[in-house]
């Protein structure tokens, strides 16, 4: 066991997330599957925290590196998701868990605003930037279960500023910079995720919607989606890394998103026949390649060989 945990790398936290994000995008199939997600991100929780536990100066030096920090803000997430799986058995826990998930968010974005942003080089700039500004509407997800809708609104917005300022500089960074390392590459996936992780938290946090908005962030949503799923091929043939897991969750959110923007149109009276069949779609495709990073982070997690660095360092 200790050896199983010293090769967990902090990248796998991005699994853990899309697994309980997972859960409440088959929710609608039966209480049994969420469970089934959820309880295999739990699983992957205890991991990570054991990790954390039982090599801190490995978590340190990791942070050093720009990818590496710049997803671990997925642990964050992936622990507020979580915490309303317990909010029906164990209401104040839930809430206090999902409070820390919060503040462990808020404080990775200084650590990294400090450390990447303020010695600003264009070189250590990669689409997983995304997850620390942008991830945090992750609360605006979660924050009704727990009667925070405000809190959810004002989070919404720096998300969606957020979104708004970095997308034309990570553009820039991919298409005319380039050099993105191959352990890197998975994490051009996270494209997909910031605008449809807005028009989540949008839809869950606000009750009076605008249509404006709603139709721009889905829109966005579905282009970025296709934008991704046609480049997801030749990403699919890179030998696994632990950015992997950046496959798994832009796809899980965008299928959320888009199954909440169905859900509300049809309630308001205004749907799109189609969108019932893009949700379709793009459910099979988020389980099947959450399925599918699972099984190669198993095998990885259970070879003999030492686990490798998600990238060197960008320098």
């Amino acid at each position: 066991m200790g050896q199983l945990i010293k090769k967990v790398p902090i990248p796998m936290a991005g699994l853990m997330l899309a697994l309980a994000a997972t859960g409440n995008l088959v929710l609608s199939y039966g209480e049994v599957y969420r469970n089934i997600f959820g309880s295999v991100s739990a699983f992957l929780l205890l991991l990570l925290v054991a990790k954390i536990i039982t090599d801190p100066k490995g978590i340190v030096e990791g942070l050093q590196n720009p990818v590496v920090a710049s997803v671990s803000p997925t642990f964050s997430m992936g622990v507020m998701i979580l915490s309303t799986y317990l909010k029906p058995y164990y209401p104040v826990i839930a809430q206090g868990i999902w409070i820390f998930g919060l503040a462990l968010h808020s404080l990775l974005i200084v650590y990294f605003t400090k450390k990447y942003i303020l010695s600003f080089n264009i070189k250590k700039v990669f689409p997983s930037y995304f997850v620390v500004y942008v991830g945090i509407v992750v609360a605006s997800v979660t924050a009704p279960v727990y009667g925070l809708a405000q809190l959810g609104q004002y989070i919404f917005w720096f998300g969606f500023i957020s979104y708004l300022i970095l997308l034309p500089i990570v553009l820039y960074r991919v298409i005319k910079v380039k050099e993105i390392p191959e352990p890197a590459m998975p994490t051009i996936t996270i494209f997909a995720a910031p605008a449809s992780l807005c028009l989540a938290g949008y839809m869950n946090s606000f009750q009076t919607k605008n249509m404006t908005i709603v139709g721009f962030l889905a829109l966005v949503s579905l282009v970025s989606l296709v934008a991704v799923l046609i480049y997801m091929p030749k990403l699919l043939k890179l030998k696994f890394y632990p950015s992997y897991s950046a496959f798994t969750f832009p796809l899980v959110i965008s299928g959320i998103s888009i199954k909440l923007t169905n859900g509300f149109l049809n309630n308001s009276n205004q749907s799109i026949s189609m969108l019932k069949y893009v949700v379709r779609v793009e459910e099979i495709i988020a389980v099947a390649i959450v399925v599918y990073v699972l099984i190669k982070y198993g095998l990885f997690l259970l070879a003999k060989e030492e686990a490798k660095a998600v990238v060197k360092p960008v320098r």
